[in-house]
């Protein structure tokens, strides 16, 4: 018996390393599939390629947005996944960013721009890892209501 638990303990050593370090779904580079996304109005985009840095419950945003207008953006935020309020910078519709994790694929958030409350977005990784869907529902920076779905391909390392 003893030796059985010796060995259970040792293989449980080995890969709790490995399951400990496996990356988050999040994480990686990811650029907008146009034509799968829906912009209800829009602003619609020509392009947008973001890269996540997850670590535990902290989180980096870097990203590009180009517009179809030719309007483009460079945003960013470090953040994590606690509720409160983070700054982002790069957008004039977003000053803050709050995050809370629903579970290992799914996250909410919560944008806001002097306080008020701009957007809220639920953001999913497909169970496969290959597929990021955000859904966004807020107002513009003239007060225009919108309802976006942003379809992302995840790049293969």
């Amino acid at each position: 018996m003893f030796l059985r638990m010796v060995a259970l303990g040792g293989a449980m050593a080995l890969t709790a390393p490995a399951v400990l370090s496996a990356s988050d779904p999040l994480d990686g580079t990811w650029d907008l599939d146009v034509a799968a996304s829906r912009f209800d109005p829009g602003p619609r985009r020509a392009s947008d390629t973001r890269t996540y840095e997850v670590d535990g419950d902290s989180i980096r945003l870097t990203g590009s947005v180009v517009y179809a207008d030719g309007r483009s953006e460079r945003i960013h935020f470090d953040a994590a996944f606690d509720g409160k309020d983070y700054a982002a910078a790069g957008s004039p519709r977003v000053g803050t960013i709050a995050q809370v994790r629903v579970d290992a694929y799914t996250s909410k958030t919560t944008t806001r721009r002097d306080g008020k409350v701009v957007a809220t977005s639920t953001r999913q990784v497909s169970p496969d890892g290959g597929t990021l869907t955000i859904t966004t529902k807020g107002a513009d920076e003239k007060g225009a209501a919108f309802n976006n779905t942003l379809v992302f391909r995840k790049r293969s390392m």
